[in-house]
């Protein structure tokens, strides 16, 4: 039985992508110290990365860009990179973890939503490793477009140097529009037009 495991990364920048990852593991996976992503350093998660691509039965990535957060909010835009991943598999799994609450919609596959799941589920854990390294790459190539942001070093979190180069150069076509730092620099620049 194919058991797929999905997870996102970038919920929380104010720039970016979200990034999902989908893998299917062997059933006995010989890669060691695969955990949450968010539990590992660089330099692991980039280790582990090519053994889990190299290891898995199959992955996919898929991503949501920074106009369909704006559009369809965080948390749907989070589930469509999701569902991305999944139909991007080269097989078709019996089964999908999914790590959160919520299950992906329009996914005519059994599907399971698991809280912690990236603590909890090894496929969900590699999944959580793949997103995560998948868009720190996105985010070190939107540097170099926009090099004054940092984006390289902060993978566009609100850090005090992202908001700081934000409030100085404005915002670039990587940032959530909707998301509330950018969102009140524009209303800041509308208030300073109608002055």
């Amino acid at each position: 039985m194919w058991i797929a495991g999905v997870d996102e990364a970038g919920r929380g920048p104010i720039a970016g992508p979200v990034v999902a990852a989908c893998v299917v593991l062997p059933r006995l996976c010989s890669v060691t110290a695969i955990a949450d992503s968010k539990q590992l350093s660089a330099a692991q998660r980039e280790r582990l990365f090519v053994q889990i691509q190299r290891e898995a039965v199959a992955w996919a990535i898929g991503v949501a860009s920074p106009r369909e957060i704006e559009r369809l909010n965080i948390l749907q835009a989070s589930l469509l990179a999701m569902r991305r991943a999944v139909l991007s598999l080269s097989l078709t799994p019996q089964r999908v973890l999914i790590d959160g609450k919520f299950c992906i919609p329009h996914l005519n596959l059994p599907q399971q939503a698991v809280v912690d799941g990236d603590a909890q589920e090894l496929c969900i854990a590699a999944a959580s490793i793949l997103a995560k390294v998948a868009r720190d790459r996105m985010m070190a190539e939107l540097d170099r477009l926009y090099p004054q942001y940092g984006f390289a070093q902060h993978k566009g979190y609100p850090t005090p140097l992202h908001l700081e180069r934000l409030q100085q150069y404005g915002a670039c076509p990587a940032h959530r529009r909707t998301y509330a730092p950018v969102a009140q620099l524009k209303l800041l620049a509308a208030c300073a037009e109608v002055e």
